[in-house]
């Protein structure tokens, strides 16, 4: 049997000899164009090993430039370096700040990276906004009214504070117990201010890692005043702003550095703009003053345990998708919960609907409500045994 290449000889023996140098020609033309796509196959590979064995770059930031061709940096890897600039590189994108790629054999600046949010600061950000309106917190009509003074007023009107010839104030911290609605002004603050709102819990601001928690500070107010107007609420700011004490642990030491790293971002050299900052706690008595000053968060406001008026607004808010029987009266349940917060007063409309179910009914009566508060306010009451008996064991052992 004949091999390929014999047959083909064999072919071209019987070819004229015009054709045959045709068919030479269109060959040779196949087999270059073979060539090219091998060499272009070939330079790619070239590359590929070359990039893979190439060490890899560090990441710096500009500091500041010398003259076109040199520039100070601070290296991740520590020292401040006087490095040379490549050719390549466009000079308009050199900026103080800039984050800049540096070949780690000659020390030299051969990109300028992009800008870059951590994906971890990223989260913190609330896209969707809440559905939480100011109609739906009851009894809190002169904290609403203070709220929208200090943070809505300012962003959606910023002339206005222009023209009268004042500086609107920084921050607010919402305080009060439990469950009397900070969170939920946070919220409805979120979508009536139509700003980008950011949102954090102190205990999030605690790294393990020494620097890590500033770190994040600094790239939140960073990212916030990118998308200004924003808000940055941090809730359970206790966690991090706790009074500073001479002698502690380096994990105290850490949060306080964090502490520091917060203040100089409310109160630093770099102006906040249009960012206004909600802070919310429940142990105001443990907050360092440094916090608590004037310029920083500038005001403080109360949300206490509802009166009776605030208790009947939020069972209505409550209860306004509720189908009640004619012996249910708001206006007596406002009067048998004294000293129960919001939360609880919810949990009290839950109960009632579940007593409700339970009976096989699709409205709920006065006796429901009635069991509901029972169980409610025995509940608080067992709370109360149990932090009472903790602080005496607490005082008992120092």
């Amino acid at each position: 049997m004949l091999s390929e290449d014999v047959r083909e000889d064999a072919t071209e023996a019987r070819l004229p000899d015009e054709d045959y140098i045709r068919y030479l020609e269109s060959r040779l033309k196949q087999l270059e164009s073979e060539v090219k796509k091998l060499s272009m196959k070939v330079n790619y590979y070239k590359a590929e090993i070359e990039r893979l064995l190439a060490p890899p770059l560090i990441e710096g930031v500009l500091l500041y430039l010398i003259d076109g061709n040199k520039a100070v940096v601070r290296s991740t890897t520590g020292p401040n370096l006087i490095v040379h600039i490549s050719e390549n590189v466009p000079r308009e994108r050199l900026v103080p700040g800039a984050r800049v790629a540096l070949n780690q054999r000659g020390s030299t600046i051969v990109d300028v990276l992009p800008e870059y949010e951590d994906p971890y600061v990223q989260s913190f950000e609330v896209i969707e906004r809440p559905e939480v309106t100011y109609n739906d917190i009851g009894g809190l009509k002169e904290q609403i009214r203070e709220l929208r003074e200090v943070v809505e007023l300012p962003l959606k009107n910023p002339d206005l504070f222009r023209e009268v010839g004042i500086e609107p104030p920084k921050g607010v911290l919402l305080y009060g117990p439990p469950g009397c609605g900070k969170t939920l002004l946070a919220k409805a603050v979120a979508r009536e201010a139509e700003a980008a709102f950011i949102s954090i819990v102190g205990s999030e601001l605690v790294q393990k890692f020494i620097g890590e928690g500033a770190r994040i500070v600094k790239e939140v107010f960073s990212m916030a005043r990118k998308k200004a107007p924003a808000i940055v609420f941090i809730d359970e700011i206790d966690a991090i702003a706790a009074k500073r004490i001479d002698i502690g642990t380096s994990g105290e030491r850490e949060v306080q550095r964090t502490l520091m790293q917060l203040l100089a971002e409310i109160d630093g050299f770099r102006p906040l703009d249009r960012v206004k900052v909600i802070a919310a706690t429940n142990r105001i008595d443990v907050l360092d003053p440094a916090i608590l000053r004037p310029g920083r968060l500038d005001r403080l406001i109360e949300i206490p345990l509802p009166d009776k008026q605030g208790r009947y607004e939020i069972f209505k808010v409550h209860t306004r998708r509720m189908k009640l029987a004619d012996d249910v009266d708001l206006h007596e349940l406002a009067s048998k919960t004294e000293g129960l917060s919001g939360a609880e007063i919810k949990a009290i409309v839950t109960e009632a609907g579940y007593n409700a179910i339970r009976s096989g009914r699709k409205f709920v009566t006065r006796e429901d409500f009635e069991l509901a508060v029972k169980k409610i306010a025995a509940k608080k009451n067992v709370r109360r045994g149990i932090v009472e008996e903790r602080n005496n064991s607490i005082h008992v052992i120092f």
